[in-house]
């Protein structure tokens, strides 16, 4: 299904307590399945309790880049994404963003 040049790579943050997902996987995560070379985000779905979820998650960040913390894209999440793990998206975001960087640094 993916390619030989993407690799992938989680980002890990937490929740509130009372968090439908912390009660469920202790933490937030998202899986980011993500092109070598450019950082382009090809595929992702996170913890989430809710489908609907994890659709919405997709399409805020699908296609964007791992390659450098976007600003805009963490505006984005705080702009269209009104749920109890709206800070656990851009945390998780960045330490995605942080992963894909040593990744890249352990292969030159």
């Amino acid at each position: 299904m993916y390619n030989k040049n993407t690799i992938y790579v989680v980002g890990n943050s937490k929740t509130n307590t009372d968090n439908a997902i912390t009660n469920r996987f202790s933490s937030f995560f998202i899986g980011f399945v993500v092109d070598i070379d450019t950082g382009e985000i090809i595929d992702l779905s996170c913890s989430s309790t809710i489908r609907t979820t994890d659709d919405f998650i997709k399409t805020l960040l699908m296609g964007k880049s791992l390659k450098i913390f976007d600003c805009n894209l963490e505006e984005e999440v705080k702009r269209r994404y009104h749920g109890s793990s709206q800070r656990a998206i851009v945390v998780a975001y960045k330490d995605a963003v942080k992963k894909y960087d040593e990744v890249k640094l352990r292969q030159f």
